[in-house]
């Protein structure tokens, strides 16, 4: 296609990645650093970040969601570990062995298929099994660890699983860890158990983002964290808790910036009206700039009259409800804007930042939500 510049574009810092990664490894020294990649890497680009790590000796492994996000890593050159923390349908396991994929275990028909096509292939097979303490999603109770090692045994190709873990319910949403300290507990009990069932495991994992930041005895011989690779707190209690106890303050930085250009800019006078449902409503004579994203594209409806962007350093409010591919900004009292001047949705401008985590209050959700729903279809481009 003709031309370089683009409506719409997602800018992704190659320093500001290896700068968190690093970070963690300082965090876990010694552990294996599994990164989360599932969501097609929280929305950053699956094979961006594939690309940015794959020479990266810190990372030992990625974790995806699913069989197709792990052929894309493949795809994307990515020769070490792969982790599916999602299900693999029974038909497909097939490809658990075409992709050289690690995945995780929750219910005795896939391990049972697991162990049959080893055999019929002739291989062993790395396996994670999912331990449930108490999040009451994917996993396994104490009371089917039995049959699950029976089949374990059963068949050469599986032998034991590689990897025990299981996953924290309420560690980065409070300052009291008293449920994940429970959980905690219970998985060391079950691993027990298995031990008992002559199942031992390698590894063991059960760190998460902000387990990895807060509590070393979660470390055990793996970690895993998601949105801290992306230079993101997992959430502000966790936060709060790790500057608490003394921790540094600048040991992430967000590795995504958004942007657009300003496709139109229009003269409004007072009484008038933008958008769909007649929601906003000039008082005064309003310089509007119109920008080629909406909710299609991952930025929110909620945002409608809430948000504002960056232009030029400063704050140009969201008017009028946010369309399915176009939002209106309020750029009168901002100096010298002209046609296709950029506009920063979220990353920083001059002085100024509009971060993820304030999208996500605005639209009362989640700096995980804002991240991950950025549609794949935005051109990505890596920067220093």
């Amino acid at each position: 296609m003709a031309g370089s510049r683009k409506l719409s574009w997602i800018e992704l810092s190659r320093s500001a990645l290896a700068g968190n990664i690093q970070s963690l490894a300082a965090l876990a020294p010694g552990k294996i650093l599994a990164i989360s990649v599932k969501g097609n890497a929280y929305g950053h680009g699956l094979k961006e970040i594939v690309d940015m790590v794959v020479d990266n000796d810190a990372v030992g492994y990625l974790t995806v969601h699913s069989v197709e996000e792990g052929a894309q890593c493949r795809a994307a050159g990515w020769k070490k570990n792969i982790l599916i923390l999602g299900p693999v349908l029974l038909d497909d396991t097939d490809a658990v062995f075409e992709y050289d994929l690690e995945p995780a275990v929750f219910n005795r028909e896939f391990l049972q298929r697991l162990g049959e096509l080893g055999e019929k292939h002739g291989r062993q097979i790395k396996t994670h099994i999912k331990l449930e303490t108490g999040t009451n999603r994917q996993g396994l109770s104490e009371e089917e660890l039995p049959s699950i090692a029976e089949i374990y045994r059963k068949f050469e190709s599986l032998q034991k699983p590689y990897a025990a873990y299981t996953h924290f319910a309420n560690i980065e949403d409070t300052t009291s860890h008293g449920y994940a300290e429970h959980q905690l507990k219970l998985f060391k009990q079950m691993v027990k158990k298995l031990e008992a069932l002559r199942v031992k495991p390698t590894i063991r994992h059960t760190a998460s983002s902000a387990a990895t930041i807060l509590f070393k005895k979660t470390h055990f011989e793996m970690v895993r964290p998601g949105i801290s690779v992306y230079g993101h707190w997992p959430s502000k209690e966790t936060y709060v808790s790790y500057r608490l106890r003394g921790g540094e303050n600048s040991i992430f930085t967000p590795v995504l910036a958004w942007k657009a250009r300003i496709t139109q800019l229009k003269s409004l006078p007072p009484d008038a009206f933008i958008g769909y449902g007649c929601t906003y409503r000039t008082t005064s004579a309003t310089r509007l700039g119109i920008l080629p994203v909406g909710y299609y594209d991952g930025y929110s409806r909620a945002l409608s009259n809430q948000a504002y962007v960056l232009v030029q350093g400063k704050r140009a409010p969201v008017r009028g409800r946010i369309c399915m591919d176009i939002t209106m900004i309020d750029v009168t009292d901002i100096r010298d804007v002209n046609l296709e001047a950029e506009a920063v949705l979220i990353g920083q401008s001059h002085s100024e930042t509009v971060s993820a985590e304030q999208l996500a209050g605005w639209a009362n959700s989640i700096n995980y939500e804002v991240l991950a729903r950025l549609s794949g279809q935005l051109p990505r481009q890596i920067v220093a």
